[in-house]
């Protein structure tokens, strides 16, 4: 904060601003390094600090940096801090993802070409399911290309999920989504990269959360502490639960800038941390293969992001937690890199083009040389 407000103080007198210093270790498990001594242009770091200044009020709180598990870059602004709980948003959904791959490393899920609707025999309606709907599997959910008619991009769409945020039992929301058609102009999933079209559905994520307690028989929040916060040293987080009391797998969850951070890093490391299988490399494999393309230049996982960005002379693709108001981690594992971005510019337009750009404009052009 002190940093950011000096930053802030340079802009307006004329001033330089303060030169880049190294993150300060802390006692949460990071690892952190001098960003000079690793041949980043440190210079770029101040200028994006001058850029976010410039800007004040709702947005960009936290920019962290992290190369091959050290973290080399770290500030706060706009009245963000180390301890500040960050609402994540739909960043949660590949936290989601996560979460039924430890549930399928432990055995309580087959896999994810596991029926969805077999975790809800309670919950089916009386008349008999539309095989349709009975085939629709875990992997369809989690690469947002179900059969359902879901599109929160789409107010009319009968599983956007601001009508879901109204029932009274989300799961049974979820579950009672009619089944989607095509118009002429809508490719269907044969005709579609990767053989699925893609649609963003809240809906289908929440649903995952629900197969997970279903399977462990465990309040979301209570599986994710032990199957992936603790080991990762994360003590302080906040997980919301829908009216009816099933925890919240598609978004909201708050987590520290350092925290998620850490979560980021699991997907560069392929499951690692401090030398610790924490996610099996045969999960996180599966999350960061391309399943559908949301639009050009752009790919779908399984709950994660895929965008292509000028790095080192040439374009690559980069993974990337995503959630509104231009929360990000982004993540490389070809570079070692993940970078967190949060910002609390919800529902604007300009957060995400904000965020991806001082993303690509300053820590992709302040990397070492290749």
């Amino acid at each position: 904060m002190l940093r950011s407000a000096l930053v802030l103080a340079c802009l307006l007198y004329g001033a330089s601003a303060a030169a880049y210093t190294p993150p300060a270790p802390q006692d949460d498990g990071w690892a952190v390094a001098d960003a000079r001594q690793r041949g980043w242009n440190t210079a770029l770091f101040d200028e994006l600090e001058n850029q976010v200044a410039a800007k004040p009020g709702p947005g960009i709180t936290s920019v962290l940096v992290v190369q091959r598990g050290e973290l080399v870059y770290e500030n706060y602004f706009n009245g963000g801090a180390r301890d500040t709980l960050n609402d994540m948003r739909s960043a949660t959904k590949t936290v989601t993802a996560l979460l039924l791959g430890q549930a399928i490393d432990r055995g309580l899920i087959k896999n994810e070409q596991a029926s969805a609707y077999a975790f809800f025999r309670d919950k089916r309606p009386a008349r008999k399911l539309d095989p349709r709907k009975a085939a629709i599997t875990l992997q369809d959910l989690l690469s947002m290309s179900s059969a359902w008619e879901c599109d929160d991009e789409n107010p009319f769409s009968a599983g956007n999920e601001e009508r879901m945020y109204l029932s009274e039992d989300w799961v049974a929301f979820a579950l009672d989504i009619p089944l989607r058609g095509f118009a002429p102009w809508q490719p269907r999933p044969a005709d579609s990269p990767y053989g699925r079209a893609f649609s963003y559905c809240t809906a289908g994520s929440f649903l995952l959360g629900a197969v997970v307690e279903r399977a462990s028989k465990q309040r979301l929040q209570d599986f994710a502490a032990t199957a992936l916060e603790q080991p990762l040293g994360i003590a302080k987080v906040q997980w919301n639960r829908s009216s009816e009391g099933t925890g919240m797998g598609g978004g909201g969850t708050r987590y520290r800038s350092r925290d998620i951070a850490k979560i980021g890093d699991l997907l560069r490391s392929g499951g690692i941390w401090k030398e610790r299988r924490v996610v099996s490399q045969a999960w996180i494999e599966a999350m960061l293969t391309p399943r559908a393309v949301p639009r050009e230049n752009t790919e779908y996982g399984y709950q994660t992001w895929r965008f292509r960005f000028p790095a080192q002379g040439r374009d690559q693709w980069f993974w990337a937690m995503s959630g509104n108001g231009g929360n990000y981690v982004f993540v490389s594992p070809e570079l070692g890199l993940v970078a967190v971005i949060t910002s609390t510019a919800y529902n604007n337009r300009e957060s995400h083009p904000r965020s991806q750009g001082l993303f690509r404009d300053y820590v992709l052009k302040a990397l070492p040389q290749p």
